[in-house]
Formats: structure tokens, sequence, C-alpha cells
């Protein structure tokens, strides 16, 4: 059976799991964090697959450029690195985000007053016209997402995963030194 571990059937999925275990019985393996890793990966791309089929591309965006639209959105005008960041992309990859998202007039690049090597970028008026026609939506789509939950179980969710960002956060700053 082909699709086991991507299986939207939490029956299929414990199965696989199982599978897994087996073939790799002998090994001094975390199977509970492989398995928690594993589903936090398998949820985050279904959902951002769901979006970018059901929303985004209604509207010719990436996640990342929705993403990106969003920040500025909520945020202001945001120095790139900053974008970068939030939207959990390199500044190369931004780069290219940036220009397709200029060519459609939805932002617009504004040079810094005192290093002229760093660049700004804002939303123009038919970006926040945009994004806000589409977060209603995309916030719909979520609220869809997390429907089989009940209000403490999203909470709870939120917050566990909040945990889990801060441990790798942190471990990812330790190798800073």
């Amino acid at each position: 059976m082909s699709r086991r571990i991507s299986s939207s059937e939490s029956a299929v999925v414990s199965r696989a799991e199982r599978d897994i275990r087996s073939r790799l019985e002998g090994y001094e393996l975390d199977f509970r964090s492989m398995s928690a890793v594993s589903n936090i990966y398998r949820a985050g791309s279904a959902v951002r697959n769901h979006m970018e089929r059901t929303v985004l591309s209604d509207h010719d965006l990436s996640w990342v450029a929705f993403t990106v639209l969003w920040v500025l959105w909520i945020w202001g005008d945001q120095e790139t690195g900053h974008v970068a960041a939030e939207a959990g992309v390199t500044k190369g990859t931004l780069t290219g985000v940036i220009k397709t998202l200029q060519g459609r007039r939805l932002i617009r690049r504004l040079p810094h007053r005192d290093d002229r090597r760093r660049v700004s970028i804002g939303l123009t008026r038919a970006g926040t016209r945009l994004i806000e026609s589409v977060f209603p939506e995309f916030n719909r789509h979520e609220t869809l997402a997390v429907n089989g939950l009940t209000r403490a179980e999203q909470d709870e969710l939120a917050r566990l995963l909040r945990k889990v960002l801060a441990t790798m956060s942190a471990d990812d700053s330790s190798g800073d030194d």
C-alpha cells in the first residue's frame, strides 16, 4: 500500500508508524520524538498545500508571497532581512518574491535613509486591498484545518507548538557562538 505515512486516516498513519518501528528495530531511536516531528511536518505541509490550492491560487499567490503581504500588513514597512526571517525564507528567496510582488504593484521598495545597502519594503494600496480581501477567506480555512479540535485543544496545540518552536530557537541560537 502506498502513501501510508501521508494518509489522512489516523488508523493508516498508526499502522505506518508501527511498520517504521518494525523496520528500524534494533536501532537506538526515539520513536515517540520521530512520530511527533513527522506529524508536525506532515500537518504543516497539509495545511500549506491546502491553503495554496484552495485560497492563494485564486489570487496568484504562493505561501511565501502571502506571508510577506501579511507581515507588511500587520507590522508595516519592514527591512527585507526582518521580512525574510518572519517568512522563514532566505534573503535570496525573498528577493525573487519581492520582484514578483513589486511587478504586480503589491509592494514597493523603500531606501534606507542611513544605509544605502539596506532596503525596506511596504505595501502599496493594491497590496493592502489584496491582503484585506484574501485574509478573511484564509482564516476561514485556518478554522477548517482545526475544526476537529475543541477550542481547548486548539489552545493546547498552539501552546505545545510554541514550546517546540522555543526549543528549536534556543538550539539554533546556541550554535551562534
